[in-house]
């Protein structure tokens, strides 16, 4: 297994993400009480990521998968506080607080892209056969990530063509990340739980911190209560089948 090999199954993960852009190929419009629903969705999805993060993070450290999770939570906590401070913030078509939570999503979705870039690595250093696997597990987990991304732009103005680019961006350290990892895999591989912890809290309190309070706005509880519960437990299944 060569090393450039192990870099094109990487970025074949990357370019997944800018699937979960399609659906709003076909969505053109959305009211205010969709956009609401579409935050609760991203906050569904997001939620049941962190989990399954955690749940792996465990199998190689507990102690260290939750160092991570504090450390996340602390950082992407600081991060918005930062990107207040910056009221004229803009990104693309979107400005202000939708600017802000935009570039929190891709922050951590990027950042949690370095450490599925690692385990691309780390795998295929155990075997081609396990490398594929999860590799393929990877890039099809990477497609409801991008749906969340898009969720949280395209509602709000940006192309969904855009979208599905800043998509791909949020994975390209998968592909950056693999080779080093494959190359050095006993230096790479201690970090993992952290890693995958860090990535979980970072994610955890942007669902409830940001998305909740979002979808809250614009749709009713019941409907946002409904929304997170149907994508979370779709989420949590379709991890699920990609273990069997």
């Amino acid at each position: 297994m060569s090393a450039q090999t192990v870099f094109w199954f990487a970025l074949l993960t990357a370019l997944a993400t800018g699937l979960g852009a399609v659906p709003f190929l076909f969505v053109r419009q959305m009211s205010l009480k969709w956009v609401g629903l579409s935050n609760a969705i991203a906050a569904g999805l997001m939620g049941a990521a962190s989990a399954g993060l955690i749940h792996e993070g465990f199998d190689y450290g507990i102690g260290s998968t939750l160092a991570g999770v504090m450390v996340g939570l602390v950082f992407i906590a600081r991060s918005q506080r930062a990107l207040e401070a910056r009221p004229g913030l803009s990104l693309g078509s979107l400005r202000g607080a939708d600017a802000q939570k935009a570039l929190l999503v891709l922050a951590i979705m990027t950042l949690h892209s370095f450490t599925e870039g690692i385990g691309v690595g780390v795998s295929f250093a155990g075997g081609r056969a396990l490398g594929i696997f999860i590799t393929t597990a990877i890039a099809v987990h990477n497609i409801p990530e991008g749906l969340a991304i898009s969720l949280v732009m395209v509602p709000k103005g940006t192309p969904v063509w855009r979208a599905a680019a800043w998509s791909v961006f949020s994975s390209l350290p998968q592909p950056l990340l693999a080779v080093p990892a494959f190359l050095f895999v006993e230096a790479f591989e201690p970090f993992l739980p952290v890693g995958l912890g860090f990535a979980a809290g970072a994610m955890i309190w942007l669902v409830f911190a940001e998305l909740v309070p979002e979808a809250l706005k614009t749709a009713s509880r019941d409907a946002v209560a409904f929304a997170i519960t149907i994508s979370l437990v779709a989420m949590l299944a379709f991890q699920m089948v990609l273990r069997v």
